[in-house]
């Protein structure tokens, strides 16, 4: 079995590294017979070091001009070679117990994928019942985080990748398309809860907590416009670093 781990990346050259490295010591915690994976990293257009300091870290760098996330993560796929896919963004960090998880779930032959319930560290309130009220949906209808989705290639290049006319939420329209899939041949989509992956608050501190409702509101209220307009969607492409 073959694992494609596929990283877009925008301007990350401060987080690209400790993402990478997360990658490789919990690969090394599990060892399989038979298993093995490559790392991609999508050079979504940045302006930093993100490629060159991946290529010195040993991934394979895919350059996508258009910046945009869906279509980042799609370009990855495209020169992927393993069975599965796992998509993870560069400022999360891969754990041990995740991984085994995540082997266990493909062994068992069971799923067409999963997601993963996330930890930000250092939340304000608000930020923490934000992040609660998220896990409860996401396990609830199984909505996949963007920031770490797993499927089966042959599941993902059917159902077409993730929509390159969406801005954000791609990971839930993804999710709902490989349930579909899955459903079809007796295969489950799952959210794994164990061992949560971690990712970076940056938004939180970067961002005001009226900024962040704005957009929050806008999305809500007008969901269809804004999601396909990525002047609508500041805190995913402003480039605040």
């Amino acid at each position: 079995m073959r694992l494609s781990i596929v990283i877009p990346a925008f301007n990350e050259e401060q987080l690209i590294l400790d993402c990478l490295n997360s990658i490789q010591e919990s690969i090394k915690a599990n060892p399989e017979p038979g298993f093995t994976y490559e790392v991609i990293v999508v050079d979504n257009n940045s302006t930093d070091k993100t490629a060159q300091l991946a290529t010195q870290a040993g991934a394979t760098v895919v350059f996508e001009p258009i910046n945009q996330i869906g279509r980042a993560r799609n370009a990855g796929a495209v020169v992927a070679t393993g069975d599965w896919l796992l998509f993870v963004d560069a400022d999360s960090l891969l754990n041990s117990g995740m991984v085994g998880d995540i082997l266990q779930m493909i062994e068992s032959k069971k799923y067409v994928g999963c997601g993963s319930i996330m930890h930000m560290p250092n939340l304000p309130w608000w930020g923490n019942a934000v992040m609660q009220l998220w896990t409860a949906l996401s396990i609830t209808l199984l909505w996949a985080s963007g920031a770490l989705v797993v499927c089966r290639t042959d599941a993902f290049r059917d159902v077409g990748g993730f929509n390159q006319e969406l801005f954000a939420a791609d990971e839930i329209d993804l999710s709902q398309l490989l349930k579909k899939w899955g459903r079809k041949r007796g295969l489950k989509f799952t959210i794994l809860t164990r061992h949560p992956l971690v990712t970076s608050p940056r938004k939180v501190q970067l961002y005001t907590g009226r900024e962040i409702a704005m957009q929050f509101f806008g999305v809500l209220f007008s969901p269809r416009k804004a999601l396909k307009s990525k002047k609508k969607l500041p805190i995913w492409y402003d480039g605040r670093r």
